[in-house]
């Protein structure tokens, strides 16, 4: 049996729409987006594994990633609705493609915040498995708190030193939550290094999809501009002066993105009521 994802829901719109955090996340990483996104959307706001009040997945590795995936999915079925939108942030991004791509007729429109769709070549991965096993090394020696000093010190998060105190003071407070068991075996599970390899399957992926990044997060914005040459049916924004959590850093140009995205009428869809 398949780990279940814990969630909670908001907003009074009539689109369902998942949201996926990033690593050191949990279900309340949108939350300053509720008075921006509330009028326009039904969020479904998901705690992944390891994150949250989420457990690990069974599996560890790919196959636990895969799990994952599965577990959005089976999510959404769930819930009873004919399709949902589905937007992700950094880890949560790169589950949410794999979303998509396993079960695209339960999906109906795709955000990807700074994600990538995995490393080509088996030393890549095999490096990155290595990485991140340093990380866990370093969780289980020195802590949590430790941890997160060392997470934030990566020059792709130094722009989020702007932020204004209360929402950096409610992101730390949200990191630290988490928990040495949870954060290592995410990191034995979701890890970029045990993610497939979705770059070939890119070209088959059908859903209308919007691609964000921050400027300053050259790394990201890069993948997204190869992602999207690759995709069929794909909208890119980059936000100027912004890091690796446009989230967080612009809320309100970040909103009126997705909205405009999800406003969008490439496809025609009839109007559906939510009741989660």
């Amino acid at each position: 049996m398949g780990v279940t994802l814990a969630y909670e829901t908001w907003g009074e719109g009539t689109r369902p729409l998942v949201l996926l955090h990033g690593f050191t996340g949990n279900r309340t990483s949108f939350d300053h987006l509720r008075p921006l996104l509330s009028k326009a959307v039904k969020a479904i706001a998901v705690d992944l594994p390891g994150h949250g009040q989420t457990p690990l997945t069974q599996r560890k590795g790919r196959e636990g990633f895969i799990e994952t995936v599965e577990a959005v999915v089976e999510l959404v079925e769930k819930l009873g609705v004919p399709s949902v939108d589905l937007l992700g942030y950094s880890m949560g991004a790169r589950i949410a493609l794999g979303a998509a791509l396993h079960k695209p007729e339960r999906f109906g429109r795709l955000i990807l915040e700074s994600g990538s769709p995995g490393l080509h070549r088996r030393m890549e991965r095999a490096e990155r498995r290595e990485s991140d096993g340093r990380l866990a090394t370093l969780l289980r020696a020195q802590g949590v708190d430790a941890f997160v000093e060392h997470w934030e010190s990566q020059p792709m998060f130094d722009s989020l030193k702007r932020l204004p105190p209360e929402r950096l003071a409610a992101l730390r407070e949200r990191r630290k939550s988490c928990t040495v068991e949870g954060l290592t075996g995410a990191l034995g599970r979701l890890g970029l290094g045990f993610q497939p390899d979705y770059w070939p399957e890119l070209h088959s992926q059908r859903l209308p999809t919007l691609l964000l990044t921050g400027a300053l997060d050259e790394k990201f914005t890069l993948i997204a501009r190869k992602m999207a040459t690759e995709l069929p049916v794909v909208w890119r924004h980059t936000f100027p002066d912004c890091g690796h959590a446009p989230h967080l850093e612009v809320p309100e140009d970040y909103a009126s993105e997705v909205l405009s995205f999800l406003h969008t009428p490439w496809y025609e869809a009839p109007e559906f009521e939510v009741h989660l």
